[in-house]
């Protein structure tokens, strides 16, 4: 089984490295570095592979799974807690996103999947600042609309798109494509273009609702 159709190929760079055999547990979601993941574990199959992460203290592999196949691009997942055990082997899990990886080739040996995968990192370029700020601002301004309360990330952070982007239902196909891109200022901007495009439609359904609430309406 190979990468999904349509998913893009990052180019190999010098910052890249190939790994040995990494298990992938294929799910619909997108993990970021840095973000949290709880998961509910009861297949059998992946029973036994995040038993045996628990047991050497490894990583595997979160890549978003569609019926077209996994997708080119994931993110390891660190397990940082078990909340519950169940008798029966299930467990909850918590994860946190750690490097992001390319799919080489999928082994297919053992009851879940692992692949050889070339572990990559952001081309080096310096923070674009003025570009940040616009992104807190807009990104506080969306979670004020959608009634949520969060502090704002801070600007210096290394990082602040995955940390946006992973706070954000935002849709798969776009947080894919933030996943595999090599540049912080390139993700910042499209997810400038991105908060540009739907935060006027929450700004209209905000005021929209205060106007019907103010005359009396439900």
């Amino acid at each position: 089984m190979q990468g999904g159709r349509g998913q893009e190929r990052p180019s190999i760079g010098y910052n890249a490295s190939v790994s040995r055999l990494l298990p992938l547990f294929p799910l619909d979601v997108v993990l970021f570095p840095g973000a949290a993941l709880p998961l509910h574990i009861f297949e059998p199959r992946y029973k036994e592979m995040i038993g045996e992460a628990l047991e050497t203290k490894e990583r595997f592999g979160m890549v978003r799974g569609t019926a077209e196949g996994v997708a080119s691009v994931g993110c390891t997942a660190e397990i940082v807690a078990v909340p519950k055990q169940y008798e029966d082997g299930r467990m909850d899990i918590v994860t946190e996103g750690r490097e992001r990886f390319e799919v080489m080739d999928i082994n297919t040996e053992r009851s879940f999947y692992r692949a050889e995968v070339l572990y990559f990192v952001d081309e080096p370029e310096p923070p674009h600042k003025e570009q940040n700020a616009r992104l807190i601002d807009i990104h506080t301004e969306a979670l004020r609309l959608l009634g949520a309360t969060a502090e704002p990330p801070p600007p210096d952070e290394k990082e602040l798109s995955f940390m946006v982007a992973g706070s954000m239902p935002f849709d798969l196909d776009f947080k894919q494509k933030l996943l595999a891109m090599r540049s912080e200022p390139k993700r910042v901007e499209a997810l400038l273009k991105y908060y540009e495009g739907i935060v006027p439609s929450l700004r209209r359904a905000v005021k929209a609702r205060r106007k019907s609430g103010g005359n009396g309406h439900v």
